[in-house]
């Protein structure tokens, strides 16, 4: 059984405190999280998401009320062999008491997407991968499994990069849930060519249910929407519902799709989609929605409410005194191998940029607003940049570090960097930073050391980051690190701290 919440994500582990920022309308986990999908276990419930190019992969959240969020892990620490990346919509499902997930990614040896499966005795952690499950043309992506009259189906979406319709398609698995086999199934065809994924099955009386998204799922021109068809018959054929969208977003929401169905404790069915802020769009990406499913519509047909909630933001105040790292941080696992050491009010970041990578390192966390401010204070002085960075690519960020004497504010746009200013510091004394995020996508930078007042650097020039999100994610905020392997990084402290509007 699958469920979500209203309630928001708080990552908070016990290196830090968190405190909150209220605002009006709210996703069910606001930050990056697409493509969500929840599982109900005796001890609560769990949700995962796509991670795209960010490592740990696929993060795993935690309630036991549904209203109350945290992370407890992710599903993968490194890649599975097989993979290169493009870590998308990971699925749930469970077999006696062996939690499985399908999810897919990019193959090494061909930068093919295909769908694998990995399984654990545990839903946030553990998982042992079992390679590919399903291997299809130039792509095979979003898996759902199905259970009909005892028999397992892997259904998921072909032909996305073909000269021709998209399909959604079915295959029978293993009872071990490990192993396809057989002809695959045609569940339902793309005939209008505007996109066809991330579906769903549901039965209700003599019908199966088929919810699927169309359009365009990611970036500011996304059209993504939600859509239903049904048969007296799993493998079909399927009858489309007339209406052009079954599913109108929450205010101030746009792009709704992706889902996934659960129940709560009264049988009243909830589905988890993702949709994007229509003021933040692709800064804070694709986030967790909550919509209601009920059995009231013309004819039988469904009919789903977005819901839209009212809660806060979670703010992050890290004081690195846990002998691990909080889970909300993450890396770009393709351009860096990043070595991190924390405890007793300290993290040390060093490690070894991958591929040619002249960026730097980021280690950092989802945003979950478009305004804020972010800040740590840097203990250590050598020749390694070190300090804070918004983060797309490594051809996209934008940096205020230190190194040596100096304090510098730079951007790297399409893998040019610029001097946006710098000042001269005391390589004695602990160097404060501050980025300060506005929601017309500028930041203005700011340092300080001792008792000091905080100093603007490019003083009234606020400049724009709002090229660093990528198409289907966006950027990481957070600490920064650009040295040798026998250099590092140390910070005190790192805040972020959430502004209202």
């Amino acid at each position: 059984m699958r469920s979500l919440t209203k309630a928001i994500v708080v990552a908070a582990m016990f290196c830090c405190s968190v405190s909150a920022k209220a605002q009006t309308t709210a996703a069910a986990i606001s930050g990056d999280f697409p493509d969500p999908s929840i599982i109900h276990t005796a001890n609560g419930y769990y949700a995962t998401g796509t991670s795209s190019e960010w490592a740990p992969h696929y993060p795993v959240y935690h309630s036991t009320d549904l209203k109350s969020w945290k992370q407890t892990g992710y599903v993968f620490d490194k890649a599975p062999d097989w993979t290169v990346g493009s870590f998308w919509a990971p699925e749930y499902y469970k077999i006696k008491d062996t939690y499985y997930i399908y999810y897919t990614a990019r193959r090494k040896s061909d930068n093919i997407s295909c769908i694998g499966v990995a399984t654990s005795k545990y839903p946030d952690h553990g998982f042992t991968d079992h390679g590919v499950i399903i291997d299809h043309g130039k792509e095979a992506i979003d898996a759902f499994i199905y259970n009909d009259k005892g028999q397992l189906y892997i259904t998921f979406k072909a032909y996305g990069l073909d000269n021709r319709p998209i399909e959604l398609l079915a295959q029978k698995i293993t009872p071990d849930g490990l192993k396809a086999y057989g002809e695959t199934i045609s569940l339902l065809k793309d005939d209008a060519k505007i996109g066809m994924e991330g579906q769903s099955f549901l039965k209700h009386g003599k019908y199966y249910y088929l919810f699927y998204s169309a359009g365009g799922c990611c970036g500011i021109g996304c059209s993504y929407h939600v859509k239903v068809a049904r048969s007296t018959s799993f493998a079909g054929p399927y009858e489309k519902y007339e209406a052009s969208e079954l599913l109108k977003p929450a205010e101030g929401w746009k792009c709704s799709g992706h889902g996934t169905f659960t129940q709560d404790a009264q049988g009243k069915y909830y589905y988890i989609l993702h949709a994007y802020n229509q003021r933040s769009e692709v800064f804070t990406g694709r986030e967790g929605m909550l919509a209601t499913l009920n059995w009231n519509g013309k004819n039988g047909w469904p009919t789903m409410k977005a819901i839209a909630s009212k809660h806060a933001y979670p703010n992050i105040h890290d004081t690195f005194n846990a002998k691990k790292p909080a889970l909300y941080w993450q890396y770009d696992f393709h351009n860096a191998s990043p070595v991190v050491k924390q405890g007793n009010g300290k993290l040390s970041l060093s490690g070894t940029m991958l591929a040619g990578n002249k960026s730097g390192m980021m280690y950092g966390v989802r945003p979950m607003s478009d305004h804020f401010e972010m800040s740590t204070t840097v203990t250590n002085h050598n020749e390694a940049s070190k300090g804070l960075a918004f983060y797309g690519t490594t051809k996209a960020v934008l940096g205020l570090t230190t190194s040596g004497n100096t304090v510098k504010y730079w951007l790297i746009k399409d893998g040019n960097t610029s001097l946006l200013d710098s000042a001269t510091i005391n390589a004695n004394s602990p160097v404060e930073l501050k980025f300060s995020m506005t929601p017309d996508r500028t930041c203005k930078a700011y340092y300080k050391q001792g008792k000091d007042e905080w100093k603007e650097l490019a003083t009234g020039n606020k400049v724009s980051i709002s090229e660093l999100p990528q198409w289907d994610r966006p950027q990481r905020v957070g600490l920064y690190f650009n040295g040798t392997p026998n250099e590092q990084a140390i910070f005190s402290r790192f805040d972020l701290v959430n502004k209202a509007d």
